[in-house]
């Protein structure tokens, strides 16, 4: 695996806080620096976007973006991506833009729209 996750709740807390937000009407990203060396991705979903099951999908559905998303090189950051309602109906391949297209907007892709490294 090419990052950590992010586990605890002030983790969480500190990249909404801190963190500086990208907002499509599939997902919410939220990236912040941090002092660890390496990257860290939380993956969250809440009871608005439905029952456990859906949260689940919507959970598996980013994780399989993620990875074909985000470098391997990305640096030291927190990065928090938040399911919306729709998010659970979507295929993995049709966030991979979604997710590719903010990546950018937060200087952590290549903007090419190439594929990761």
């Amino acid at each position: 695996m090419r990052y950590k996750a992010l586990t605890r709740n002030n983790e969480f807390a500190r990249a909404y806080a801190r963190g500086k937000s990208f907002v499509h009407p599939y997902v919410v990203l939220y990236v912040n620096k941090n002092r660890c060396g390496h990257t860290r991705v939380g993956l969250t979903a809440t009871k608005k976007v439905g029952n456990a099951v859906a949260r689940n999908r919507a959970r598996r559905v980013l994780r399989a973006a993620l990875f074909e998303t985000l470098a391997a090189d990305v640096g030291p950051y927190d990065i928090v991506v938040v399911a919306r309602g729709v998010t659970p109906k979507l295929k993995s391949t049709k966030l991979v833009p979604v997710l590719r297209k903010l990546l950018a907007k937060a200087g952590l892709a290549p903007k090419d729209g190439g594929p990761a490294a």
